[in-house]
């Protein structure tokens, strides 16, 4: 598919809405009073053949019946393949094995629009107009924006809009055109699997009908009410799981057009380094090797420098990388380490006031410093993501025109950052966005595309696989940003909290995802850095919650749940900190400060109720955290086994809004508890002389199979808009298991990852 998106214009807006978010209110008024712009229609026709037939931007019929959805969100694992076509189905009312998928064209209806709008650094509990006005404007830029994303638990929220608006559109006009051919009211005709239906017994199929509707205004849809649904809120099998499990299924690293050559890289071995030469001779004498490539100069700032090699296969080009004599010059980064990183961390939390997020009441009310104080400080590695399927990108390029085969959770940046490397127009890039082999916001990043692309040019129009090893992928990472914070709170004559201020230090993510992939610089504060500690839901009067921005030579991105992953951590350890220091017990504590929170409470009741009492030599650790709007409840079971820490069972409760289909729900629970785990027993990526001290899963470990707790789901039940799954059931699984430490060993830990003396 062709691209079609304004560079230029795309940049304006998004500066824009930078300014927007940092200022809370900076967009141009006039413009944002305007009627938002729809999302049924798109800049063109949807692209379809084989005579079926578009009713609107996201779906067509074909002859045979089958309904053709625009698929606009990546999958990655999560289940957004069988979820969205639930959204349609149900108010097309088709069987969902009727739904084929074809992937959606770069265009601005496919935009998410509630990732950007969710990055508003507003607290939950703010109902105020000015929150409204400002998130209905941001809606309208990012709509302008039209950027395609996979991420922030946001598709199937973005989607629940408008893919059932598509399909409700889409039956209207099928109704329509049965009631003109048979000369009924509209209203006197239904719809059942595929097909319109009349009292009298009269039945058309939609593909019979799909031609004439075509030409119907379907006027504004009519959407079900939950009364109605068939589909959503139940149980549905994944589309993808029959093609996992029987090996059709094509993953990036998959793909396989005619002539394709393989590259390997190797990547500078330290922070800032440069490129001092390379002995290419030896290494194109190999068997197989075609070229070594210098793509300093080709990236345009879009990765670390590199030379390529480019061989028959990638066993030949891996080898030939590895046999390559390169020389690096060290640059500014040669010496950092872990330890100068927290200790500049110490030292801004010292001297910096930072950027407060959330602020109420008096905490330096002068009656209150005769109160008790506690003070604690926390702290949180750089974690690299790890997927299961490594980095890789396929790229063509040949007679202008670029052609790219990837597992990316952002096609549209993946477009345009392949666009700059060629030096064509976004139009002539075309891509294939095939299965990912897990994401969690690694494959938001575009580095390898850039790379791609840039060893594609110099290969006289065949295709090129570039695959990069493991130890590159641990070493060269866009890294959940470490973090330091510091509590302090004081306890009234009851333990109740009387007063909380939190400080904490990290790079900012935002910022240099914005220079990396549209070149602009970041400004003003970053709502990931502090999320999970502002926007908590316990009834403090006294609260102050700031951060500062430290700028960082390691590069940061987006890391599965993002600041909420470390955040929680933080904030929830602490709640259990005062409450041993009140001398109550940790629950009730958390109840006490919840009475204005009743979905919160709901959720942290039903899941101590399920966890019931430790077994003997265990402990139980409880957390509540909400994230990407959902609220979720964790009771980790732990014990202590020769000093290794053993999770048993983790209960965990969510309340999502509606659940669409219980089972992803499920699932993604699951997911997330396992990779928080890795995290909180294991993940630590550290610096010494400028380099990532980890390099394989030896040293960088994962949890396998034997370490995976038992996981008991319990979904709350809601008619409330569905809120995000993917992501929010990691940031309590390191807290909880923490709590449930303490209460076994008398240990407080305070940094990540868990480590018993």
């Amino acid at each position: 598919m062709a691209a079609r998106q304004s560079t230029s214009r795309r940049r304006f807006l998004l500066g824009g809405l930078g300014l927007g978010v940092a200022g809370v209110g900076a967009l141009v008024l006039g413009w944002g009073v305007l009627p938002p712009r729809q999302r049924l229609y798109g800049s063109a026709p949807l692209p379809v053949g084989g005579g079926a037939v578009a009713l609107n931007g996201w779906l067509a019929i074909r002859p045979d019946g089958k309904v053709l959805l625009a698929m606009p969100r990546s999958e990655m694992g999560q289940g957004v393949h069988t979820a969205l076509p639930m959204l349609v189905a149900e108010e097309l009312d088709v069987a969902l094995d009727n739904i084929e998928l074809i992937q959606a064209p770069i265009d601005k209806i496919f935009g998410n629009i509630t990732l950007l709008r969710d990055g508003l650094p507003f607290h939950p509990d703010d109902r105020g107009r000015t929150r409204a006005l400002v998130e209905w404007t941001v809606a309208k830029a990012a709509r302008e924006l039209g950027v395609i994303v996979t991420g922030g638990s946001s598709s199937v929220k973005d989607a629940w809009q408008p893919m059932r608006e598509a399909g409700a559109a889409a039956r209207a006009m099928l109704v329509q055109a049965a009631a003109q051919a048979w000369q009924v009211a509209p209203t006197q005709c239904t719809t059942k699997d595929g097909a319109v239906l009349h009292a009298d017994g009269r039945r058309a199929s939609y593909a019979s009908l799909a031609g004439q509707a075509a030409g119907i205004d379907p006027g504004k849809p009519v959407l079900k009410t939950p009364e109605q649904f068939r589909l959503i809120g139940r149980s549905a099998p994944r589309r993808d799981t029959p093609s996992k499990v029987d090996g059709s299924a094509v993953f990036g690293i998959d793909a396989r057009p005619p002539g394709l050559l393989y590259a390997s890289l190797q990547l500078a071995p330290r922070l800032g380094d440069t490129l001092a030469g390379f002995d290419a001779a030896p290494v194109l004498a190999m068997s197989g090797v075609r070229k070594v490539l210098d793509l300093s100069g080709a990236l345009k700032n879009r990765s670390a420098p590199c030379v390529a090699v480019v061989a028959a296969s990638y066993w030949q080009a891996k080898q030939a990388a590895s046999a390559l004599a390169v020389q690096w010059q060290a640059g500014a980064g040669a010496a950092l380490s872990s330890q100068a990183i927290f200790a500049d961390f110490a030292r801004r939390l010292d001297s910096e006031a930072g950027y407060t997020y959330h602020a109420s009441g008096k905490v330096d009310d002068p009656s209150q410093q005769s109160l008790r104080e506690v003070k604690a400080e926390y702290r949180a590695p750089f974690l690299a993501h790890a997927t299961m399927e490594p980095v890789n990108c396929t790229a063509q390029v040949k007679d202008g025109k670029v052609r790219l085969w990837a597992s990316t959770q952002a096609p549209g940046i993946a477009v345009e950052a392949a666009a700059k490397v060629a030096g064509v127009a976004a139009s002539d890039v075309s891509i294939e966005v095939l299965l990912l082999g897990g994401g969690f916001g690694r494959r938001l990043e575009v580095d390898m595309v850039a790379q791609a692309v840039a060893i594609a040019l110099q290969c006289d129009g065949a295709p090129v696989q570039l695959i990069w090893t493991r130890e590159q992928d641990t070493a060269h990472d866009m890294y959940r940003p470490a973090a330091l914070a510091r509590f302090a709170a004081r306890l009234d004559a009851q333990g109740r909290i009387a007063a909380w201020d939190n400080k904490s230090v990290s790079a900012s993510i935002t910022h240099q995802y914005l220079q990396r992939n549209f070149g602009l610089p970041g400004m003003g504060p970053d709502k990931t850095t502090a999320e999970g500690e502002f926007d908590m839901p316990y009834e403090i009067a006294n609260q102050r919650i700031a951060h500062v921005i430290a700028d960082s030579a390691v590069p940061v991105g987006y890391w599965r749940s993002v600041g909420h992953s470390h955040n929680a951590f933080f904030k929830e350890s602490f709640i259990d900190e005062l409450a041993h220091a009140a001398g109550q017990d940790s629950v009730a504590y958390r109840r006490a400060m919840l009475a204005q929170h009743p979905r919160h409470l709901a959720v942290l009741d039903a899941a101590v109720a399920r966890a019931g009492q430790a077994p003997a030599g265990s402990a139980h650790g409880v957390a509540l955290h909400q994230s990407f709007g959902s609220i979720v409840a964790q009771v980790a079971q732990v014990s202590v086994d020769n000093g290794e820490i053993r999770v048993q069972r983790v209960v965990c409760v969510i309340d999502c809004g509606l659940a669409v289909n219980p089972d992803i729900i499920e699932q993604q629970m699951e997911s997330a508890v396992v990779f928080g785990l890795s995290a909180a027993l294991g993940g630590e990526i550290t610096f010494k002389d400028g380099k990532v001290e980890q390099s394989n899963f030896h040293d960088y470990p994962v949890l396998r199979m034997g370490q995976a707790p038992q996981v008991d789901t319990i979904i709350m039940p809601s008619l409330e808009a569905p809120e995000g799954v993917g992501e929010p059931g990691t940031p309590p699984i390191a807290p909880a298991v923490a709590n449930a430490l303490f209460k076994l060993t008398g240990q407080r830990l305070r940094s990540l990852p868990l480590r018993l003396p």
